[in-house]
């Protein structure tokens, strides 16, 4: 097994150290926040993600995992250095690659060995050669290093079984050595047959895009198929079925709803709009799925106008669901904040409560109503938004948000609640894509 680095403590950062270390191999993640890393030394995670406490703990008990702010200290005295910074959106779409070019700057003047320097950060095509060519220009010495591209396909809210059990390993790389390296590394997934990808640098990063790609491009789609069916009388539930059992297809991210967010899709499929731009290359699906998510936002604030009779002015609207999804306190980009954002400019209050969102929230809308159960959320509200689909929401008894809610309206942007439950209790309601507006 292996001595690791990983640079940044992010999602990524502690997913993949947790992971790493649980494989046997002996792990440090480093990161130049020592509030942080003091929080991990004592226990505290940062983020909410199923089974990610348990497997830290599970792995700093056993000395295979460690936290530390001297980034230098761990560079020079490992195998392998992961970059697992951020690199988020610039104002014109561009990934923002500053941290990653800092942490390939700390990894010049610090190797001492021989080291294979990897990126599991999400960089745009040609990110590895800038990484490579950084690195010879500015280490001290003529100590060989080699460079991998090892993307990662975490889901937030399942990524801890999404790396213990992955669909696949991508390693791009050049030579024999690095991929020998980072075979080793993974080889307890050789044991459950994982399908291990090996490919060139660039390959390997465009794997990454493509595939995030596609996906937003899955969910823009059956948000089209949606809004068609409210028109036709159509039930999108019905079609995706129907679509998801032909196996050319799937029936995965065949999900209507109120647009995707969160850390990866909105900025990668800009970031991979803008490189495309730039090489010359026109991908008018990409442009399209990104046009068509703003749009379904827009939508869905339509929708809730159209319920209240386009007057919003004094009206209580409880938000259900501030995630970007269920099972993590992600809120970036969450379709929650732009339907929030819409009713404070229309002088309506906002209610709101997400299992573990809240606070994520606060920093964005710190002067909205925030509770700590969706019962309280809803007393007397005029109406209440489901925009994300938190299996406690899935539970509501009808009957009871019923008598909590000061009139009997819903607007469902996931389609949880049961059609004809909804008009059995007599609810005026909305949802998408089933043409139910009563």
């Amino acid at each position: 097994m292996k001595k690791i680095t990983i640079v940044g403590t992010g999602y990524v950062g502690l997913v993949t150290g947790a992971g790493l270390s649980d494989f046997g191999n002996e792990v440090t993640c480093v990161d130049i926040s020592k509030t942080k890393i003091n929080d991990l030394k004592n226990g505290i995670i940062p983020i909410y993600e199923p089974g990610l406490d348990e497997l830290i703990l599970k792995n700093t008990n056993s000395g295979r995992l460690k936290f530390s702010t001297n980034i230098e200290h761990s560079i020079q005295n490992c195998e392998v250095v992961f970059i697992a910074v951020g690199t988020p959106e610039k104002e014109n779409g561009e990934a923002d690659l500053s941290s990653v070019r800092s942490v390939a700057k700390t990894i010049a003047k610090n190797i001492t060995n021989y080291v294979v320097v990897c990126t599991k950060s999400t960089v745009p095509v040609g990110t590895g050669a800038m990484i490579v060519n950084y690195i010879n220009q500015n280490k001290k010495n003529d100590i060989q290093f080699d460079y991998v591209s090892n993307p990662e396909f975490l889901r937030e809210g399942s990524a801890v079984r999404d790396f213990l059990w992955p669909d696949r390993i991508v390693i791009g790389a050049r030579t024999t050595d690095a991929y020998s390296v980072m075979e080793d590394i993974y080889k307890p997934l050789y044991r459950n047959k994982k399908p291990i990808i090996l490919t060139n640098i660039e390959t390997a990063e465009m794997i990454k895009y493509s595939a995030n790609a596609f996906l937003a491009l899955k969910i823009s789609y059956i948000n089209e198929v949606a809004n068609l069916c409210e028109k036709v009388g159509a039930d999108v539930h019905q079609v995706a079925i129907g679509m998801g059992q032909d196996g050319r297809i799937s029936s995965k991210f065949l999900h209507p709803g109120p647009g995707f967010g969160g850390s990866c899709f909105p900025k990668d499929t800009k970031a991979f709009s803008i490189l495309s731009e730039k090489h010359g290359i026109s991908m008018k699906t990409i442009d399209a799925a990104i046009d068509i998510n703003e749009v379904q936002k827009v939508r869905m604030f339509d929708k809730l106008n159209k319920l209240l009779k386009f007057n919003l002015n004094n009206k209580t609207i409880s938000i259900l669901g501030l995630s970007f999804k269920p099972n993590t306190d992600d809120v970036r980009e969450s379709p929650a904040i732009y339907m929030i954002k819409m009713i404070i400019e229309n002088n309506g209050f906002v209610n709101a409560f997400d299992p573990v969102a809240n606070d994520a929230m606060k920093v964005q809308f710190p002067k909205i109503n925030y509770f700590d159960s969706w019962k309280d959320c809803c007393k007397n509200a005029d109406v209440v938004v489901i925009m994300t689909e938190w299996n406690e929401f899935r539970g509501i008894d009808l009957k009871v948000l019923k008598k909590v809610l000061k009139n009997p309206c819903i607007l469902d942007t996931r389609n949880i609640f049961s059609i004809n439950k909804l008009n059995e209790y007599g609810f005026i309601f909305d949802n998408v894509g089933r043409n139910n507006i009563k």
